[in-house]
C-alpha cells in the first residue's frame, strides 16, 4: 500500500470561492490515499486537473431558471478549469509542509440588467490563483492490534499572489468573487486523525479545517470557511482502490463595498466517490466524481450538479 501524501497537502487546498458567480474549486481531499498510517520522511508533487460546470443559478436551496429572481446581474453560466499543483516535504514522519499553487481557468458569463436593457458580459482567463503554505506536525503512533491510528494538527496561510483586477476585453473588471485572486492573506488551522484497518485492507480519515482573511483588501474581504471531511478507501486488487468520502463546507458572506455579501456564503454537502491505481511503489492516478446532496446559498447563486476531479501524485 501507498503512504499518503502529509495531510498538511489535504487541507492545502480544498477552499471553494462559493459566490454567486460560480467561482471554485473542487472539495475533494485529494492527497488522502492508502497506508495512512505510515508518513515517510521525503519529497511528493501532486498534480490534479479540476473542472466544474456552474450553470444552474439557485435562490436557497431551490433551482431557478437565469433571471427568475432579477437582479444587476443574472448570472448564466461559470466553466472552471482548474489546475492545482502540491509540493510537499516531510522532514520526518512527524512533521513537514506543503506547498500549493493552483492555475485558474475561468468562462464566465452574465447579463447586466441596465436601464431597461439588457447587456451580455463575459470573461475568459487563465492566471495564478492564490498560493498556499501550510505546516503539519503528527502526534505520536498509536499501535492497535489490529490497526494503526495517528492524529496532528496542520496551519500556514494562503498568500495574496492571484490577480484581483482582471479585466474582460472591453476592459470591465471582474467582480471580486470572480477573480483567480482574493487579495487577501488568510489563515488556516486544521486537525485530521486517519487509521489503518489492517483485517479489512481499508483506511479511513476524517479532518476539520477553518480558513478566515486576516485582512480585506481595496474593501473586499472574503467570508470565512469551514469544512469537515471524511472518507474511506478499501483496496480492491493489487492496485486498484475505490474511496468514498464526503465533503460539509460553511462559507460565511463576503464583505466590504466590493462584495456582493447577499449573494455569497452558504451550506453545502457532497459525496464524492473514486478510484485509485498504483502505477508503481511511489506512483499512483486518481479520480474522483463530486456530486451535490445539499446546496443552500444565499441569496441567487450558480451551482453546479457535478464535477470532476483526476491527478496523479509521486513520491522522490
Amino acid at each position: 500500500m501507498l503512504p499518503v501524501i502529509a495531510l498538511a497537502a489535504l487541507a492545502a487546498w480544498s477552499a471553494p470561492a462559493f459566490a454567486s458567480c460560480g467561482a471554485d474549486f473542487c472539495s475533494v481531499v485529494s492527497g488522502w490515499a492508502a497506508g495512512s498510517a505510515a508518513m515517510e520522511p521525503g519529497r511528493s508533487f501532486d498534480l490534479r486537473y479540476e473542472f466544474l460546470d456552474q450553470n444552474q443559478p439557485r435562490a436557497g436551496s431551490d433551482k431557478v431558471a437565469v433571471g427568475q429572481v432579477r437582479k444587476h446581474h443574472d448570472e448564466v453560466q461559470t466553466i472552471n478549469q482548474n489546475l492545482v499543483a502540491t509540493y510537499t516535504h516531510n522532514f520526518a514522519s512527524d512533521w513537514g509542509f506543503s506547498v500549493v499553487a493552483p492555475v485558474v481557468d475561468r468562462d464566465h458569463e452574465h447579463i447586466h440588467n441596465h436601464r431597461g436593457a439588457q447587456i451580455d458580459e463575459s470573461w475568459n482567463f487563465t492566471r495564478l490563483g492564490d498560493v498556499r503554505v501550510v505546516g503539519r506536525y503528527e502526534f505520536p503512533l498509536k499501535d492497535g492490534s489490529d490497526n494503526s491510528y495517528a492524529a496532528g494538527i496542520n496551519g500556514g496561510l494562503k498568500l495574496p499572489t492571484g490577480q484581483f483586477d482582471v479585466t474582460n476585453a472591453k476592459g470591465a473588471v471582474a467582480e471580486r468573487s470572480l477573480q483567480p485572486g482574493s487579495g487577501t492573506t488568510d489563515g488556516i488551522l486544521g486537525f485530521y486523525f486517519h487509521q489503518q484497518l489492517l483485517s479489512a485492507g481499508a483506511d479511513w480519515f476524517a479532518q476539520i479545517q477553518y480558513q478566515r482573511a486576516m485582512n480585506s483588501r481595496q474593501d473586499y474581504r472574503p467570508g470565512y470557511r469551514t469544512s469537515i471531511d471524511s472518507g474511506i478507501r478499501k483496496g480492491l486488487t493489487e492496485g486498484f482502490s475505490a474511496q468514498l468520502q464526503i465533503n460539509l463546507v460553511w462559507k460565511g458572506r463576503d464583505s466590504g463595498t466590493e462584495a456582493e455579501p447577499n449573494d455569497s456564503g452558504g451550506r453545502f454537502a457532497f459525496l464524492s466517490p473514486g478510484l485509485s491505481y498504483a502505477v508503481s511503489h511511489a506512483t499512483q492516478i486518481y479520480g474522483f466524481v463530486q456530486l451535490p446532496a445539499y446546496q443552500r446559498v444565499n441569496g441567487v447563486q450558480l451551482t453546479a450538479d457535478w464535477a470532476l476531479m483526476a491527478g496523479v501524485t509521486t513520491r522522490f
